[in-house]
C-alpha cells in the first residue's frame, strides 16, 4: 500500500511486507518516530496517530524514550547531583539503596503508578521496615520523582501523591527539669559537666556544640556564636555549616551555664582560639558512640532519675520550654534554637540580641528558683540547744 502521509493532516501510515500496518510521525522537537508495535488495520494506526496528536495540542506529550529512563541511574544521578550536605548525601544514598532499588529500580520510572507505590510500601512494612524509614523512603522517592515530573518532564504526574504516605506518628520526646538536667550533669566525668548545662540551656544540638572552638564564646557577655557543625559520616568526621540558614546565630547562656562553662575552658580546653571546647580525654572530636560509653549514659541517666532511652538531643527541650515560659515569642524562640527552613529563617533572623539577653536573663530566674527544690521539704531544722 502507498504511503499515506499526504493523506493525512498528521503522521503516516504504511502497509509492511507482513500485512501489517507502521504508523510514524512527527514530535514537536522534529524528530520523526515510529509507533512501538504495529497494527492490523490502518483504523487502529490512524487512531493511535490521533492519540499522540491530542497529546501534542494539550501540552502533554512526552518523548516516548524518557518514559523508558529506569529509576536506578535516575536516582542515583539526583542524589549525587543535589546540593546536600554531606551526612544527609549518605542517608539518601542508604535510603535509596536499601529501600527503593530493590524492587523499584529496574522500573521505567514512566511506569510508576499510585498503585505500584501502594504495593512497594506495604511490602516495605511487612518485610519488617520501621515505618518511620518507610515514610524516609517515601519522601525521598516523592523528591526525586517530583524532579523527573516537574523539571526534566520524563512523566507527566509524580505518581507518590498518596495522603499519609509522608507522615507517621512521633511520640512526644521528654523534656528534662532543671533538677534533672543539673543532676545528670553531676554524673558526669567533670570534662563533660559543662556540656550537658550547655546543651540544655543553650538548644544548641550535638554536631553545633562539639564543633565550637574558643574563638566562638565571649565570656564578658556570655555568648556562643554558633556557625558550624560536625557531621559523622561512616569514615570520617567532617565540619561544614548548619544544615540552614537559621542555624547561624549567636545564644546569649544563662549565667548557671556560662558559669559551668567559664570552669571547662579553664580545666579542659587547649590555649588559642581554634581550640576544640569540648572533646575527648586525649583531645580528639567527640562521636556519640564513643561519649556514651565514656560517661556510662544510660546508668548515669538511672542515677540522676532520668527515663531510660533518654536522648542527649533531648536536652535541647529543656532550655526550650525555659525560653518559652518567659514570654518570648516564636520568632525569638525560633532563632535561639535554630530551628527553622531557610525561607522561615528569613523572617526570624531580625529577633535582636539585647531580647535574647532578656531571654537568658529570664531563664536564670527559672533556673534559681527550680534547684531550690532539691532540698527536701521536709527536712527537719536541728534542735537548739540549752
Amino acid at each position: 500500500m502507498a504511503n499515506k502521509e499526504g493523506h493525512r493532516r498528521f503522521g503516516s501510515i504504511r502497509k509492511l511486507p507482513s500485512g501489517r500496518y507502521q504508523a510514524r510521525y512527527r514530535g514537536p522537537d522534529g524528530i520523526m518516530r515510529t509507533a512501538p508495535h504495529t497494527f492490523a488495520t490502518t483504523r487502529e494506526a490512524e487512531q493511535w496517530l490521533t492519540i499522540v496528536e491530542s497529546e501534542i495540542i494539550k501540552g502533554e506529550w512526552q518523548p516516548p524514550e524518557d518514559k523508558e529512563t529506569r529509576l536506578a541511574p535516575y536516582g542515583r544521578s539526583w542524589i549525587a547531583e543535589r546540593k546536600l550536605q554531606p551526612r544527609t548525601r549518605e542517608n539518601y544514598e542508604d535510603l535509596f539503596r536499601l529501600h527503593i532499588l530493590p524492587a523499584l529500580g529496574e522500573m521505567a520510572i514512566g511506569t510508576l503508578t499510585p498503585a505500584s507505590i501502594r504495593s512497594w510500601r506495604r511490602k516495605l512494612l511487612d518485610s519488617g521496615t520501621t515505618e518511620p524509614q518507610a515514610v524516609k523512603a517515601y519522601s525521598l522517592l516523592r523528591a526525586i520523582l517530583n524532579t523527573a515530573a516537574k523539571e526534566d518532564e520524563i512523566i507527566r504526574q509524580n505518581p507518590c501523591r498518596i495522603p499519609g504516605y509522608d507522615r507517621y506518628h512521633t511520640p512526644e520526646r521528654p523534656t528534662a527539669t532543671v533538677v534533672q538536667v543539673l543532676a545528670l550533669a553531676d554524673q558526669m566525668p567533670d570534662r563533660f559537666k559543662a556540656l550537658i548545662t550547655t546543651a540544655a540551656f543553650s538548644g544548641a544540638r550535638w554536631g553545633e556544640l562539639i564543633a565550637l572552638r574558643r574563638a566562638d564564646y565571649d565570656p564578658a557577655n556570655g555568648t556562643l556564636r554558633i556557625h558550624r557543625k560536625v557531621a559523622a559520616l561512616k569514615a570520617e568526621l567532617v565540619f561544614g555549616p548548619p544544615k540552614s540558614a537559621a542555624g547561624l546565630r549567636v545564644v546569649t547562656l544563662p549565667a548557671i551555664a556560662k558559669a559551668a562553662l567559664d570552669e571547662h575552658l579553664k580545666q579542659h580546653v587547649n590555649d588559642g582560639d581554634e581550640a576544640l571546647i569540648f572533646t575527648g580525654d586525649k583531645g580528639a572530636l567527640l562521636r556519640t558512640g564513643n561519649f556514651r560509653r565514656a560517661v556510662k549514659w544510660e546508668a548515669a541517666l538511672g542515677n540522676a532519675g532520668m527515663p531510660a532511652g533518654f536522648h542527649f538531643h533531648d536536652l535541647r527541650h529543656t532550655g526550650n520550654t525555659l525560653a518559652a515560659s518567659t514570654g518570648a515569642s516564636t520568632r525569638e524562640l525560633m532563632v535561639r534554637m535554630g530551628q527553622s527552613s531557610m525561607r522561615a529563617a528569613l523572617i526570624y533572623q531580625h529577633a535582636t540580641n539585647e531580647r535574647d539577653r532578656e531571654i537568658a536573663s529570664d531563664m536564670d530566674k527559672r533556673i534559681a528558683k527550680a534547684t531550690k527544690l532539691k532540698k527536701p521539704k521536709d527536712a527537719k531544722k536541728p534542735k537548739k540547744q540549752g
